[in-house]
Formats: structure tokens, sequence, C-alpha cells
């Protein structure tokens, strides 16, 4: 298990207030014996068996949040995977679609039907299906951002 920072704790304190605010959903629900375990929340986000991502708001935005999940299925570690621009989860030529889903979602608030390519930090490429896609609104004067959760990829190659 992994020991969680201060900012781990509080941000994933955001993404779960934010997807229940804007799906009327419990990201964590089917997961609550873990929080009998004596986990954080935190903690629980963290180690949770889907993808959690998010990145920062902007014009090119950074990743700032991957659960372990998603550090293992884009090959990376925390310290690598945050700050990466999040356009590069993806390939060139998917690129656009994935602008246009991503403006989707924050017009809307969210979606939950998206699926598209993504390729991991060393070339491996996976679908993606069911992803809900939600607004993570911003603290201070920073943008809104935005988080997607998924259970469901398989590999292309």
């Amino acid at each position: 298990m992994i020991k969680v920072n201060n900012f781990q704790e509080q941000h994933a304190k955001r993404l779960v207030q934010s997807f229940k605010f804007v799906t009327g959903r419990d990201l964590l629900e089917p997961f609550q014996s873990m929080a009998q375990e004596g986990l954080s929340l935190g903690e629980r986000l963290f180690e949770s068996p889907f993808v959690v991502v998010s990145h920062s708001g902007g014009s090119d935005p950074k990743l700032n949040y991957g659960n372990q999940v998603a550090l293992d299925l884009w090959q990376m570690t925390w310290d690598s995977f945050v700050g990466t621009p999040s356009r590069l989860t993806a390939e060139s030529e998917f690129r656009e679609g994935r602008a246009a889903m991503l403006e989707q979602a924050r017009i809307k608030g969210f979606i939950d039907d998206y699926e598209g390519i993504r390729v991991s930090s060393t070339g491996r490429r996976f679908m993606i299906k069911n992803a809900v896609i939600w607004a993570v609104p911003a603290i201070g004067s920073e943008p809104d951002g935005q988080a997607a959760t998924f259970s469901n990829w398989n590999f292309l190659e």
C-alpha cells in the first residue's frame, strides 16, 4: 500500500465530490469495504481497481492525478505522469477527436459513454470503453479541470 501525500488526499476529495455533483453517482460505492479497512479516501481512490485520472484546465492541460491502475496502464511513475500534457495520452491522429470529446464533456458537465484509443509511455496502444469524463471545479484562479474513470480497456497489440 502506498502512503498518499496531502495533495493526493485533497484531490481525491475533489474528484469524488465533483463526480457525485455532476453524475449523481458515488465514484467509490462499489468499494465501500475498503473504508472499513481503515483506508483514507485518498488511499481508497489511489488503490481502487479502476482507472481514475485528471488534468488541470487551460489551453494545454497537464495531468495532475493518476491512481495506481492508471499509472500501471500508462506505464509511468507518479513523478513522470504528473505534469505530462494530457494530449500525449493519445496518439497524434486521435487528438482532435479527444479534444472534441473533452469540449463536449466541458459543456455538458460530463459524458458517460466515451470510447477511444490511448497510448502508454512505451507506445503500447489500448482501447478504453464506457469512460466517464467529468468537470472538476477549479480552486482559486486556476481554470476548471477534467477527470476520467473507466474499468473497461483492452490492449490492441
